[in-house]
């Protein structure tokens, strides 16, 4: 289901969704926008629809769980996938991104804020197709391939815990990686449950790499999630 995509092209968004009064709204509204647009009402047949650009899941869905679906997904691909649910719990929130989602919106939504967060989604996914070893944002660059970091043209130094942090959040500008993600993937499994490690890290690398540590512009808080690359 993977495919390159680029800006330029008219993006294919798989919709899985059960609820006739939202894919009635959004089926039309979407393809009003340009996307073309695949609908599915179950997990069967989520499965079984063809190369898409990404795709936007409900959770509760008439022969299982939306995340069975991501799980699913993300053995073979990296496509943006956007939740769609009622639930407002934050475990359920936080376990959706731990399985690989890239962002959830709540229902009831606006169509504007959903459109603002599909563009957002094609675009990180068209700029990591196109330069997946390098990140810049403002003036700072990350090279994923040398573990280069520099602010204004001028190396930065970071020590192992902020580079091997910095590095795990540049591997998917955008997408929110939780506390335990971070954690797991930087000190291991042992240590899911200190964040207070996690945040003086991330304070330190601020103070690195934002021009204003206290208003940062690059390394995004998910109040209660985690953290993201802007």
């Amino acid at each position: 289901m993977n495919k390159p995509f680029g800006e330029d092209d008219k993006a294919h968004l798989l919709l899985v969704e059960d609820d006739c009064g939202v894919y009635r709204f959004l089926l039309p509204a979407l393809s009003a926008h340009g996307y073309r647009v695949t609908h599915a009402r179950t997990l069967f047949q989520a499965r079984e629809a063809k190369s898409c650009d990404m795709v936007i899941l409900d959770l509760g869905l008439p022969d299982g769980q939306g995340e069975a679906f991501i799980t699913h997904l993300r053995h073979y691909s990296d496509i943006p996938i956007l939740i769609l649910s009622a639930r407002q719990d934050e475990e359920g929130k936080v376990h959706c991104l731990q399985l690989g989602a890239d962002d959830y919106l709540m229902k009831p939504f606006g169509l504007q804020e959903l459109l603002a967060r599909i563009q957002a989604a094609l675009r990180r996914a068209a700029k990591m197709h196109m330069r997946d070893h390098q990140y810049q944002v403002a003036d700072v660059l990350i090279n994923r391939v040398t573990g280069v970091i520099s602010k204004s043209g001028k190396p930065v130094h970071c020590t192992p815990i902020e580079h091997a942090l910095l590095m795990q959040l540049a591997s998917q500008p955008g997408r929110i990686f939780t506390h335990a993600q971070l954690l797991a993937a930087v000190w291991g499994n042992e240590y899911i449950q200190d964040t207070h490690y996690l945040r003086i890290h991330i304070g330190r690398l601020r103070a690195k790499i934002e021009d204003q540590p206290a208003m940062p512009r690059i390394v995004l808080t998910e109040l209660g999630l985690g953290y993201l690359l802007a």
